[in-house]
């Protein structure tokens, strides 16, 4: 499958002194989103209400986290009409304050985004000094009380000639796409894993447009389960919900994760070669560059710098950050960085953290050419070229291929980002 288009880098036209010194930024796969997220409106619910209905805006639907797509490599959206069934006609109706006032656990929501506005299509949607086509992502896995009417807003879609694109990765939409679901799968798997309260144990409540849960005070499905028996007795009209931290102070909610994870090129102490490992798991011949978590209390560079002595016994020096990829799988941001080592750090040895199969320096020269023909998804076939028994890597999809043309391209050559006049 043809690799797609990486995403422009931001205002790549502007002359600065950061340009001039650095080079232009580089934007991977998952980043460069069209959408302006107006973040600041998601508690404003006649700004959501009006974005909502407007017959510009666009919805994004998952089934089970796979998105509404014509092909893997086309998303598909649909319009208000078409959610209407699931969500009601005015979902944003309520305030938050009485959203959480009249919570019942009992009472399935389906899950609903906002993503933001692109502001490249004047639309003629307008709120204040704020425009563009708004975007949405709804979940429609079909579960507890609406679980009938997302199975027919499931069957509209497939008779459309729809799919839900499954798979464990999507690798192959265009950029601004890429972006819109990366933001959209990560919110709504967080949301997914996140039903109960991590200090008591509850269920919670998405608030704030679908990037925040809170933990109710009460539950009104105590007064639900009175009216079904026909009790009258004079209870509370709500049933309390025991203390929880918090609802204490001002860190009351539960806020999305992000997982910093580094990933890194390494370097010879000579420049000379670079550091590639691979997992057992992986095709013939592919490799990749080192990454792994960052930890609490530890600096990006003290990450990079453990994580490579850990998978290969590798000793680094200096490390300068590259770049950053969102990576929506379900919640990292992968940050890209180039390590050196220092002298005599170069040995080899697989005996602190069995993670690797195997790790072994490469030439400059075969990571140029592997580049430029065996780089693929994992599973795929290689490029036109490419030739049984050598160096494979990742596609540029991914954040190891742009440090690894970044190493073998002159980024680290002395004045090498400064544009030529």
């Amino acid at each position: 499958m043809p690799q797609p288009e990486l995403p422009e880098p931001a205002h790549p036209e502007v002359d600065s002194m950061l340009s001039r010194k650095f080079g232009k930024e580089v934007a991977n796969y998952f980043s460069g989103s069209p959408l302006n997220r107006v973040s600041f409106l998601r508690t404003d619910h006649s700004f959501l209400l009006a974005a909502l209905k407007h017959p510009s805006t666009s919805f994004l639907l998952f089934d089970n986290l796979s998105p509404l797509a014509k092909d893997p490599t086309q998303l598909e959206y649909v319009n208000f009409d078409d959610v209407k069934p699931l969500i009601g006609e005015n979902p944003y109706s309520k305030s938050e304050e009485a959203m959480i006032a009249e919570y019942n656990s009992t009472i399935t929501i389906p899950q609903l985004l906002f993503l933001g506005l692109d502001e490249s299509k004047r639309s003629g949607f307008e709120h204040n000094i704020y425009y563009g086509s708004p975007y949405f992502a709804l979940d429609v896995t079909p579960k507890g009380s609406v679980k009938s009417e997302a199975e027919k807003l499931i069957e509209i879609t497939k008779s459309r000639g729809l799919q839900f694109v499954e798979g464990r990765m999507h690798m192959s939409l265009p950029a601004p796409q890429a972006a819109i679901y990366a933001q959209a799968r990560a919110l709504l798997d967080w949301n997914a894993r996140n039903p109960f309260c991590a200090g008591c144990g509850q269920p919670t409540l998405s608030i704030n447009a679908g990037t925040k849960r809170t933990c109710p005070p009460k539950d009104m499905a105590s007064v639900t389960n009175r009216s079904a028996i026909g009790s009258t007795t004079a209870e509370p009209p709500a049933k309390e919900r025991p203390d929880c931290v918090t609802r204490k102070g001002i860190s009351n909610l539960c806020f999305p994760r992000t997982d910093p994870t580094v990933i890194m090129a390494v370097l010879s102490a000579d420049s000379e070669r670079v550091l590639l490992g691979r997992q057992k798991r992986w095709p013939p011949y592919w490799y990749s560059t080192l990454a792994g978590f960052v930890e609490p209390a530890e600096s990006v560079e003290e990450a990079v710098r453990r994580e490579v002595w850990e998978e290969s016994g590798v000793k680094l020096g200096r490390v300068v950050i590259h770049s950053t990829q969102p990576w929506p799988y379900p919640a990292n941001l992968m940050i890209g960085a180039i390590g050196q080592c220092v002298p005599g750090g170069e040995e080899i040895h697989l005996k602190h953290d069995p993670e690797l199969e195997n790790a072994k320096w490469v030439s400059m020269a075969e990571v140029k050419e592997a580049l430029e023909v065996g780089t693929s998804g994992l599973g795929e076939d290689a490029g036109p070229g490419y030739k049984e028994g050598g160096l494979r890597l990742p596609s540029r999809t991914a954040i190891a291929n742009q440090l690894l043309t970044a190493v073998t391209g002159g980024f680290l050559e002395e004045h090498s980002h400064a544009p030529k006049m």
